[in-house]
């Protein structure tokens, strides 16, 4: 396994930038054509990784009828390994899928994240050529690391056939140039396996966090948010605590906690990878979007390993976006508001997991909502950037909530208020 270290230091930060590692390459100007928080071609580059754009309409005559949502997909799974992985998040499907490449002679190498040996809430990129070195990223990592910065020295190593695990702002920035790395380069074979994203922040924000929700963070060794409106908090010692999202203490966070880029981000569900490995349509399960036939022989490697069924899809999404928009358009510029007397939240939080939306539901609510935020927020600190950063169904997604271009993007700021709990 070899780190980070590889990496050349990033060039200047910008305002909206994940320091995903394209600009610590030999070529940092290409982040002006490579970067999603640019001017992104999601129609383009759908069509050069699949074949085709996503189906922009919704409805029981469409072939896919989520594509709207989930960008495009050939199936969808709830999924978990037979044999749940040691140290892994779910169950291990992500880094069970590169070991089997390694493992199958179908990859030279992987890039990944593991662990940095001093924090293991920190994202350290590395390059794994062993299928025993996937152990190491197994589980959870909050913060940025530049994992494109070991794609060419991968390359200049002679491994030419590779695969990624990344999230949505780093695999846009690969496939964008991914033609000139085949060019270029020699690269021979590419699998992605993506992972959604969604309110990334520092890792340094995340434990502050953890300081909240904890007298004892050091102690903290899993934390999950869960498509049952509940946060999963383990310890070293084995405890074992469940926090409904309503009593998450995101009040006292700062407004800026989560960053613009991901408040702005319109690619939760990580469109350009072959696979998508996710939770949030899972209902206590792993989501698999299978994208494209390199990502259905991804699926097929595994399968004999894999317990799968058909997503649920239950309750109704309309009334919790809507009191996510109201939320957001209160907020100061940072997390969006909940009001809401601490008597009726027992109730609330009993209510949500049984008729609030789940499973495929859930993740249509909360690809709603980021496609809101993002308007709402690039409105409100980044007007300018609306009309090249917002593609056409993040404003199609958004219309059913009053919101769409013509509306006026002055930099008119709402009244400020104090934010208090985000859904």
């Amino acid at each position: 396994m070899t780190p980070s270290s590889l990496a050349r230091d990033a060039a200047p930060v910008r305002k909206l930038c994940t320091d995903c590692g394209l600009s610590r390459t030999d070529d940092p100007k290409r982040c002006g054509q490579a970067c999603q928080f640019i001017q992104p071609d999601y129609p383009g580059l759908e069509t050069q990784v699949h074949g085709r754009q996503r189906q922009q309409a919704t409805g029981e005559h469409t072939a896919q009828p989520d594509e709207l949502f989930f960008g495009p997909y050939q199936q969808i799974l709830s999924a978990r390994m037979a044999s749940p992985a040691e140290g892994a998040q779910w169950t291990g499907i992500t880094t069970r899928l590169a070991e089997v490449l390694l493992e199958q002679g179908l990859v030279d190498a992987v890039i990944a994240m593991a662990a940095d040996p001093n924090d293991r809430w920190r994202p350290r990129p590395v390059l794994v050529t062993q299928a025993q070195d996937m152990k190491q990223c197994r589980g959870m990592r909050m913060g940025y690391a530049p994992l494109l910065s070991l794609v060419e020295p991968a390359l200049a190593q002679g491994y030419k056939r590779l695969a990624v695990i990344g999230i949505p702002c780093q695999i846009y920035a690969l496939r964008a140039i991914q033609a000139q790395l085949e060019r270029e380069q020699g690269l021979k074979e590419l699998f992605v396996i993506g992972t959604p994203c969604s309110d990334n922040t520092t890792t340094e924000n995340f434990h502050q966090f953890l300081g909240l929700i904890s007298d004892r963070p050091q102690d903290i060794s899993y934390v999950e948010f869960r498509a049952d409106y509940k946060v999963e908090v383990r310890t070293d010692q084995g405890d074992k605590r469940l926090i409904p999202f309503l009593n998450l203490p995101l009040s006292t966070l700062p407004p800026d906690f989560f960053p613009l880029t991901c408040r702005t981000c319109v690619d939760y569900t990580n469109v350009l990878s072959d696979i998508t490995v996710g939770y949030m349509g899972g209902h206590g399960q792993q989501w698999l979007l299978v994208r494209n036939a390199r990502g259905q022989a991804l699926l097929d490697m595994l399968s004999p390993q894999l317990i799968t069924s058909a997503p649920i899809s239950k309750g109704r999404r309309e009334g919790p976006v809507r009191g996510f928009k109201a939320n957001t358009e209160r907020a100061a510029g940072g997390l969006p508001l909940r009001r809401m007397p601490a008597w009726i939240k027992p109730l609330v939080n009993w209510l949500m997991p049984r008729v609030g939306p789940r499973g495929l539901e859930f993740a249509r609510a909360r690809v709603e909502m980021k496609a809101i935020e993002s308007i709402l927020h690039l409105r409100r600190e980044a007007p300018s950037r609306l009309k090249n950063m917002l593609p056409h169904h993040v404003w199609q997604l958004a219309a059913t909530y009053g919101l769409n271009p013509e509306v006026d993007t002055s930099k008119k700021r709402h009244a400020t208020d104090t934010p208090q709990e985000k859904l």
